[in-house]
């Protein structure tokens, strides 16, 4: 099967299971000749059930190559940071109020770059955990400088319990300026801490 008609479903397979089911392996393996040996890593790679790719070992042929692996990170990541106790309660929500928004925002970033330096962009791999607010960075790997960063506070305005707000900054600014993505109500009481 030709590489980009692969690539197409996959997308095409994430986008229509909203990232919850793992596209099947036949159309994420590299094909191999016949003579030669897989590779130890993509035997690792694809033997994950997890199935957590790295953005250097996706070959992007384009800017949407990156936008569509961000966007998929950002789900992922997210989810992992609000872990088994606050995810199950925020996460409808969070997917059709915030997801939505960090998606244009990846979008917007990668219009203003050249295809060049799309290329070079990272996504952090881990959330922070306990009361920090980092969900995910988009970093230069050349540079190693932060371009963004999507993070998650929680508020406690008076008499309105706990919120939490979604936002992210950005290199113009030094990331001093807050761009509100939106806020999710969590409950009058405190809510646990990330990743637990």
């Amino acid at each position: 099967m030709k590489k980009w008609l692969r690539k197409a479903l996959v997308v095409t397979f994430t986008i229509m299971t909203f990232g919850l089911v793992t596209p099947p392996s036949a159309l994420t393996m590299e094909q191999t000749k016949p003579d030669e040996p897989l590779k130890p890593d993509l035997i690792e790679r694809h033997s994950s059930q997890s199935q957590r790719f790295s953005i250097e070992n996706l070959e992007k042929d384009s800017t949407s190559d990156f936008v569509d692996f961000a966007i998929n990170q950002a789900e992922i990541l997210s989810l992992e940071k609000f872990g088994k106790k606050i995810g199950p309660v925020i996460e409808d929500e969070f997917r059709s109020v915030i997801l939505p928004r960090i998606e244009e925002v990846i979008l917007s970033i990668s219009e203003l770059y050249p295809y060049e330096a799309v290329n070079n962009l990272v996504i952090t791999e881990q959330p922070t955990g306990g009361i920090s607010e980092k969900i995910f960075h988009i970093y230069d790997k050349t540079s190693g400088k932060d371009t963004i960063r999507f993070h998650v506070r929680r508020d406690n305005p008076p008499q309105e319990g706990f919120w939490f707000n979604f936002h992210y900054h950005t290199h113009h600014d030094a990331f001093q300026a807050h761009h509100e993505l939106g806020k999710i109500y969590w409950a009058k009481n405190t809510p646990p801490q990330w990743l637990s």
